[in-house]
């Protein structure tokens, strides 16, 4: 079977799942595992370079209400790659090739590949698309060893936040200009690794936020994960976030608890390294319960303290 993915958390569960030899083809976003930038890409960005964090979000505005799409396909490679799967998503209308374009691409081309649209919204909806990936490659044997492992590693972490007796407040972001709280999975894995989450609902989409919301819940820890950025990209967007009025005088800001992590690796993707998601932010809620993960990413995140600590595994 040869198997192309159009989003970067699709790429990871098919690796995940030992599929490495049928993925022919990816989307320009996926970079994880390493290996997978060397594949055919087979869509491309219509974001101008170097646009900023504010024209990234009018254009996706933009995007919402004329259903022009913000990433496309390149179809001579995907002519040429003839593939028999096509993974994708419909849950988030701005992260990835349009479904409209993807079905029509379908119907198109030679052998009319079948396509498997996942749409997670909660972590166990994430162990669920791993099975249907499995599923529709023709090894849904694979699945259940996959799931049970991150189930275990989520297990693991539920039962040291017993533990806990204080839960801390936290907001975390996943844009900054203009604000957005967290959504989806996300609030749920802040509940799992010992912290209340204030402003983002679980199994609810991430919103536009008024910066006020923030201050009203005087967060005791900032996260910020900016969806599709690393750390050196979002900390362009510092000088914003302390812009904003009362910034200095957050309970997280004068404790030297603003975490900025790697949102392109974690959060933002729904599949097997949401577990690691988690795992990172049990550490830093908690840290004397929850032991420092080992990551395969380097400078996952800043610790923005009095003396800034970037920590980076191999």
């Amino acid at each position: 079977m040869r198997i192309v993915s159009l989003l970067p958390s699709a790429t990871e569960i098919i690796c995940s799942l030992g599929l490495e030899e049928q993925l022919v083809g990816v989307t320009h976003e996926c970079d994880y595992p390493e290996w997978v930038s060397r594949l055919p890409r087979v869509t491309r960005s219509l974001i101008p370079a170097g646009a900023s964090s504010r024209q990234i979000d009018a254009l996706v505005r933009e995007k919402l209400q004329t259903q022009r799409a913000l990433y496309t396909l390149d179809w001579p490679v995907l002519e040429q790659l003839r593939p028999d799967l096509l993974v994708t998503q419909g849950l988030c209308d701005v992260c990835a090739v349009a479904e409209a374009e993807v079905r029509a691409a379908a119907c198109a081309l030679p052998g009319s590949p079948r396509v498997v649209n996942l749409e997670p919204q909660r972590l166990d909806d994430v162990f669920a698309c791993i099975q249907q990936v499995a599923v529709a490659a023709g090894v849904p044997e694979r699945a259940g060893p996959v799931v049970a492992t991150l189930r275990e590693r989520v297990a693991r972490v539920a039962r040291r936040s017993e533990q806990v007796r204080y839960r801390p407040r936290v907001v975390l972001l996943e844009w900054i200009d203009p604000p957005f709280c967290c959504g989806h999975w996300t609030p749920e894995l802040v509940r799992l690794a010992g912290g209340r989450e204030m402003l983002g609902q679980e199994g609810k989409p991430s919103r536009t936020l008024r910066w006020e919301e923030v201050r009203a819940v005087d967060p005791e820890v900032l996260v910020i994960a900016c969806c599709g950025f690393d750390v050196p990209r979002a900390l362009q967007d510092r000088p914003v976030l302390e812009s904003y009025p009362g910034y200095e005088q957050l309970s997280a800001v004068r404790m030297g608890r603003v975490y900025w992590i790697d949102g392109n690796a974690y959060f933002s993707r729904p599949g097997p390294r949401l577990v690691d998601s988690l795992e990172w932010l049990a550490h830093l809620l908690h840290p004397d319960v929850h032991p420092a993960p080992k990551s395969s990413s380097n400078n996952v995140l800043v610790i923005d303290s009095p003396a800034a600590v970037i920590l980076s595994h191999n």
